[in-house]
């Protein structure tokens, strides 16, 4: 098997090493492919979406990161029907949004929130 290298920060290492012990993962490399596969399975899902969705995506960032996330929502104004931002602690935030429109659209608005490197994790919730 290939072996890979990644940088990480010591407080992600830790919470890493914390949730390998929590969920009972052998080691880190088992970790870590575990997210590679959720990571593609969410990809798969969001590639299978088709027609007219009513949905609400949430969406996790740093405190600080509104800008960009507000940039985003604005570029897909048409489609984001309303939002709701919340403080969750010293620095973290949630948005909330409610998304009505074409499932290509919905997923370009998750891929640019994706990509960004501003959020922190995304969830879509279709109705």
């Amino acid at each position: 098997m290939p072996i890979v290298s990644i940088s990480l920060t010591n407080d992600f290492l830790k919470e890493m090493d914390q949730l390998q012990d929590s969920e009972g993962f052998s080691g880190r490399s088992e970790l870590i492919r575990a997210g590679i596969r959720a990571l593609m399975n969410q990809k798969l899902d969001r590639d299978n979406l088709v027609g007219n969705m009513k949905c609400v995506l949430l969406i996790t960032h740093e405190e600080g990161e509104e800008h960009s996330v507000t940039d985003i929502k604005h570029e897909f104004d048409k489609i984001t029907k309303t939002g709701l931002h919340y403080k969750l602690d010293d620095k973290k935030c949630v948005e909330l949004l409610i998304v009505d429109g074409k499932a290509n659209e919905v997923r370009e608005l998750m891929r640019r929130f994706q990509v960004s490197g501003e959020v922190d994790n995304i969830k879509l919730v279709k109705t």
